[in-house]
C-alpha cells in the first residue's frame, strides 16, 4: 500500500539550485538526533560553495547547449531521480500537488531558471548571481503587495534603497556593454521576479505532502514546459549533439548531480535541524563565490563597479533579512 503523505509545507528558496526549502511545519514532523559536526560542515559547505558555483556551471553549459534545453534537461533528470526515490518509498501525489506543481514549475523553472539560463549566454556568472541575490528584497515587497499592507522599519528601508543602488550600478555597466548584455541583465531581473512570485505563491498555496515528493513534481512539471518552450522557440534547429563540448556536458552533469540533487539533500537536512537564520547564510555567500569563480576560472572581471555593486547587493540582502526577522519577532 502507498504511504500517506505527511502534511508539510514547502517553499523554493534558491534560484540557481532549483531546490525546495521546508517550512517549520515540515521540520516539526520528526524529532532528530544531535547532528554530527562534520555532517553539518559538509552540508553548510555544499550550500555555500556548490550553489555559488552553479552560476558558472550554467554559463559553461549554455556555451554549446541551447539554454532552455539545458534547463529543461537538467530539471527533467534531477526531478526524475527524486521521483524514483519517491516511488521506492511508495509515495503518491494528490491532485492538489499535481495542480500546484504545474503553477510552481512555471514560476520557478520556466520564468526563474529558464530566463537565467537564457541570459547567461551573454551575462557573466558573477553579475548574474548579484542580480539574482536581490530576490529576498523582491519577495518582501511582493508579500506586502499581496497582503495589502506596508511593513517597514529602518533595516528594511535601508536594505531596499541600498539594493536598488547596487542593481542600478550593475545595469549601468550592462548598458555600456551593449544591447545583448542589457537585455540579458533585464532577463536576470525578470528571473528573480518570477522566482519571487513563486515563493510568495507557494507560501499561500497550502501545498502539502511529503517534501521529497513535492520537490520532485515541481522540477518535472517545469522541465516539460521548458522543453516545449525551447522547441517552439526554435532551439531544436540549433541543437546538435555533435557540437556540444565536453565542458558543457560536464557542467550540465554537475548542475544535475551536485547543484540539484546533492545540495538539495543537504539543504533540506539543514532546515530540519537548524534555524532558517543559519541556513540563509548561503544567500550572502553564493554571490561572493560566483564572482570569485567567474574571475578565477571564468570570463568575469572584478572591476571597481562590480566590486561596489557586490558590496551593496550583499549588504542589502543582509539588511532585508535582518529587518524581516525583526518584523517576525514583533
Amino acid at each position: 500500500m502507498p504511504q500517506d503523505n505527511d502534511s508539510a509545507e514547502v517553499t523554493l528558496d534558491d534560484p540557481a539550485s532549483g531546490t525546495l526549502g521546508l517550512t517549520a511545519s515540515a521540520r516539526a514532523l520528526a524529532v532528530k538526533a544531535a547532528p554530527n559536526p562534520i555532517t553539518v560542515i559538509l552540508a553548510v559547505g555544499a550550500t555555500w560553495l556548490i550553489w555559488g558555483s552553479t552560476f558558472l556551471a550554467i554559463r559553461y553549459a549554455v556555451e554549446t547547449i541551447p539554454p532552455l534545453y539545458a534547463a529543461g534537461i537538467r530539471h527533467f533528470l534531477a526531478g526524475s531521480f527524486m521521483l524514483l526515490c519517491c516511488a521506492a518509498k511508495k509515495l503518491r501525489p494528490t491532485r492538489q500537488q499535481l495542480r500546484e506543481s504545474i503553477i510552481l514549475g512555471f514560476f520557478f523553472f520556466v520564468g526563474g531558471h529558464g530566463l537565467i539560463h537564457w541570459a547567461e549566454v551573454w551575462v557573466p556568472s558573477g553579475a548574474s548571481a548579484l542580480l539574482i541575490a536581490t530576490e529576498p528584497i523582491l519577495v518582501f515587497l511582493l508579500a506586502d503587495l499581496v497582503d495589502r499592507k506596508w511593513r517597514m522599519n529602518s533595516w528594511l528601508g535601508s536594505g531596499v534603497i541600498v539594493g536598488l543602488i547596487g542593481v542600478a550600478l550593475l545595469l549601468s555597466k550592462a548598458e555600456s556593454a551593449g544591447p545583448r548584455m542589457r537585455t540579458g541583465a533585464i532577463a536576470v531581473l525578470l528571473s528573480a521576479l518570477s522566482w519571487s512570485i513563486g515563493v510568495v505563491y507557494s507560501r499561500r498555496s497550502k501545498l502539502s505532502g511529503n517534501p521529497l515528493l513535492v520537490a520532485a513534481l515541481a522540477p518535472l512539471a517545469g522541465s516539460f514546459m521548458l522543453l516545449i518552450v525551447a522547441t517552439v522557440a526554435g532551439e531544436a534547429r540549433r541543437f546538435s549533439l555533435a557540437s556540444v563540448t565536453s565542458r558543457s556536458w560536464i557542467s550540465l552533469a554537475y548542475l544535475i548531480i551536485f547543484g540539484s540533487i546533492i545540495t538539495f539533500t543537504a539543504y533540506a537536512w539543514l532546515l530540519e535541524h537548524f534555524s532558517p537564520t543559519l541556513v540563509a547564510t548561503h544567500t550572502y555567500i553564493n554571490p561572493v563565490i560566483a564572482v570569485l569563480l567567474g574571475w578565477l576560472v571564468g570570463d568575469g572581471k572584478v572591476t571597481l563597479n562590480l566590486a561596489i555593486a557586490a558590496a551593496l547587493v550583499i549588504s542589502a540582502v543582509f539588511l532585508v533579512q535582518r529587518g524581516t526577522g525583526l518584523l517576525g519577532r514583533s
